[in-house]
């Protein structure tokens, strides 16, 4: 088998090249850049503190029905 690695119990851990770690590291940054928006977004419904349905307060309607 050709590169480098590590092989216990039979399985070979062949090393990743170099883009292979760039690109992880760039994807798992935009993943936790997506999670803490989307935390700061919909936090308060998640957690409990706001229902969906209540809107965010300014609907523009006015209060005559």
């Amino acid at each position: 088998m050709g590169g480098g690695g590590i092989t216990y119990k039979g399985v070979t851990v062949h090393t990743p090249k170099t883009w292979h770690t760039v690109a992880g590291k760039g994807l798992c940054g935009v993943m936790w850049f997506w999670i803490l928006y989307r935390a700061k977004k919909d936090g308060p419904v998640v957690m409990g503190w706001r229902h969906p349905w209540d809107g965010h307060g300014d609907h523009g309607h006015g209060d005559h029905h």
